[in-house]
């Protein structure tokens, strides 16, 4: 018998390891195959993009926010692994009447490891999720506090103009780093903004999101033209804000970007 509680402090009971996972969180879909999940992992939603060849080889169950509660049913699976923002809650609620799903809720780093150590032992992976974690801890490690005080606003929306705010992953991302996250001050997780608003800002940095919205060149240098002795920059979103092994397969561009920042600073 396994038992814990979710990030929720809903508890779950599993009779044995789990071994047919249905995911719909793509940054753990990712880490379930990190940890050798491979059999186990029945079903994914369409937005789970690593690893690719999973897109053809499971089951796909709908969008995050739209699943296709049917499929999900008929795949029996004996876990759901879910989560409060990425998910809906109608849906999840239902899903969870019948099976086995645990609810992350990933607002700082510290939510990360807690999250990674609980799958892995709901799957019989404690050890390759405690390994996942002692990696992204080291790497981690070695950027804290890497570019001091530096204001910067982290653009994820174009119109309306939307910034990560506070009590956010992103945001304890870049904290971690040294950043400032001047959208924090606004007191919501994601609150809309204007240029005009934080024209005066004086932000060291504007950093655009590669998603959800998928800021390119093309705004960068118009941003730019508005911001003259800011630096915008276009950043790696996945990077920021899947938790998970993305986490430690992101670590060689994390020091490469603050590397770029750190130079530009001098």
């Amino acid at each position: 018998m396994i038992s814990l509680v979710d990030q929720l402090n809903r508890p779950i009971d599993l009779k044995e390891p789990a071994k047919r996972i249905v995911s719909l969180v793509p940054s753990i879909t990712e880490f379930l195959n990190d940890i050798g999940l491979e059999q186990e992992v029945i079903g994914i939603t369409k937005f789970c993009i690593k690893p690719e060849h999973w897109l053809n080889e499971k089951q796909r169950v709908g969008g995050t926010k739209t699943l296709a509660i049917d499929t999900i049913i008929s795949l029996k699976p004996d876990l759901i692994l879910a989560n409060k923002e990425e998910n809906t809650q109608e849906q999840i609620e239902l899903l969870a009447d019948l099976f086995p799903t645990y609810i992350s809720d990933i607002n700082k780093l510290e939510d990360t490891y807690l999250c990674l150590t609980d799958i892995g032992i709901l799957c019989n992976r404690k050890f390759e999720a405690e390994q996942m974690n002692k990696s992204i801890k080291e790497g981690f490690h070695q950027l804290k506090n890497r570019v001091k005080g530096k204001g910067v606003y982290y653009f994820i929306w174009q119109n309306p103009i939307m910034i990560v705010g506070s009590n956010t992953f992103i945001n304890s991302i870049l904290e971690y780093f040294g950043f400032n996250n001047l959208g924090k001050y606004k007191g919501e997780r994601y609150p809309e903004t204007s240029l005009a608003e934080i024209k005066n800002s004086q932000a060291d940095y504007i950093f655009l999101s590669s998603e959800p919205y998928p800021f390119k060149k093309k705004q960068q240098k118009e941003i730019q033209l508005e911001f003259p002795n800011t630096n915008v920059v276009l950043v790696d979103g996945e990077a920021f804000s899947w938790y998970g092994s993305r986490l430690k397969h992101s670590l060689p561009y994390y020091n490469s970007l603050l590397n770029s920042l750190t130079v530009d600073c001098q």
